[in-house]
């Protein structure tokens, strides 16, 4: 506020460049701040009725006469018509910006947040502009002069078009929020394998938010607090300087294991879309915990870490996908590879978490393998996208996996996966 008290509100472009360097801190705020400046101050220009077009005089000088008597009469709307009707035939586009302004301040336009209220808001601005009163003025003039309502009716369509301008900019402004916060709704409740190309990407936005706000709320620096159950035996030794009176206490301290994820993803064709997003989340997670080990597989297991952190998260799927993706599972197989070449890395503070949906094609489950691994492990969760009424049916062993799993999830949709996430990063707080 004191830098727009320095420069000054006239010059709309210096007024936007104080904003984006006083309240953005980042280039996509820089980005949302301008594109709001200029929605909130680009009011629709008023449209005027077809009926004044210069164009529409005739060279036949009878016809000419009868229009310079509209021209005239132009100028002197007739008398008793309501102030809405001599508005428009005067044209004066001031007082009838003015009376569009006004009639949606009283409508309360800014209340305004989905699309479905545009026509309840048109009415409601047409009727305290007194709509009613002009359709009483039109059926008058059409009886006692019929050019002058011609022009009225032409004028009213344009202002009904000026207030539908208005409230969809109006909607553009204030709806946007809520509009988005509709569709994230809808989207993290619907099934992540049914979903088409542009809900994917709209996705994959959702996911990063998703992956911040677990960031932010678990990545915060830990404060010692100076509470909780004192340590008698340390406090007294750290003041025995002082004859044991103790001028400085210690408190007791809740160990906390230092956390370890390794996360197995099924990439084969069934679970494709689903695994895309599972190592999206995974990946936005390194803040978080600090030693997170991926890997994907299909008819084979790899390790997928690497790419994960060299790369932006669409050249990783891209390339994981090209690796080991859209094949067929081979959870027996899979399984045995991490056995022989991984198994040494899971220890007691290692959390376990497989994606996929048990379908082995009727290969051997190796069910023996993820018993080793839950042994090893502080837990085995499995997040299975499928729903759980046909898990043991055909070639799912979901069943006998969960025998050995501490956690058993159905993650089919973005809310699942991400409630699934956070209880699993909480647990470690």
């Amino acid at each position: 506020m004191r830098a727009v008290a320095d420069i000054g509100f006239y010059d709309r472009s210096v007024l936007r460049d104080t904003f984006l360097v006083t309240l953005a801190k980042s280039q996509e705020e820089k980005r949302l701040l301008s594109d709001c400046f200029d929605v909130f101050f680009d009011h629709p220009e008023l449209s005027q009725p077809l009926a004044d077009d210069d164009s529409s005089a005739s060279s036949n000088p009878e016809e000419a006469s009868e229009s310079g008597q509209a021209e005239s009469a132009t100028g002197a709307p007739s008398a008793g018509l309501g102030q809405l009707a001599q508005t428009l035939l005067s044209q004066d586009r001031a007082e009838m910006e003015a009376a569009i302004a006004n009639a949606a301040n009283a409508a309360s336009l800014s209340d305004i947040r989905f699309f479905t209220q545009r026509g309840v808001f048109s009415s409601r601005i047409l009727d305290l502009l007194g709509i009613q009163q002009l359709r009483d003025d039109l059926e008058q003039l059409a009886q006692t002069n019929p050019s002058e309502a011609e022009r009225l009716a032409a004028a009213t369509e344009a202002l009904r078009e000026n207030v539908r301008d208005r409230v969809s900019q109006a909607l553009l402004l204030y709806g946007r929020e809520e509009t988005e916060n509709l569709r994230n709704e809808i989207l993290k409740n619907a099934p992540l394998s049914q979903l088409d190309r542009r809900q994917a990407d709209q996705m994959r936005t959702l996911i990063r938010t998703m992956a911040r706000r677990l960031r932010e709320r678990y990545s915060r620096p830990r404060k010692r607090q100076r509470r909780g159950h004192l340590d008698v035996r340390r406090t007294i030794r750290r003041n025995a300087a002082w004859g044991g009176v103790p001028f400085l206490t210690t408190w007791k301290r809740r160990h906390r294991d230092k956390p370890k994820i390794v996360a197995i993803c099924d990439v084969s064709g069934s679970v494709a879309k689903v695994s895309d997003f599972f190592l999206l989340l995974i990946y936005s997670l390194n803040e978080v915990v600090s030693d997170v080990r991926s890997f994907a597989f299909s008819g084979h297991l790899v390790e997928v870490s690497d790419i994960l952190d060299s790369k932006s998260p669409e050249a990783a799927m891209a390339d994981i996908m090209s690796l080991v993706g859209l094949g067929s599972s081979d959870y027996g197989k899979s399984l045995a590879d991490f056995e022989a070449q991984w198994m040494r890395h899971v220890t007691p503070q290692t959390t376990v978490i497989v994606l996929g949906d048990a379908r082995t094609n009727n290969l051997n489950p190796r069910a023996d393998i993820l018993r080793r691994i839950s042994e090893r492990s502080k837990r085995v969760v499995w997040l299975n996208p499928e729903g759980r009424m046909i898990w043991g049916m055909g070639d799912s062993e979901m069943p006998r996996y969960a025998t050995y799993c501490s956690v058993v999830r159905q993650c089919s949709t973005a809310r699942q996966l991400e409630r699934a996430i956070s209880d699993i990063v909480a647990s470690y707080q």
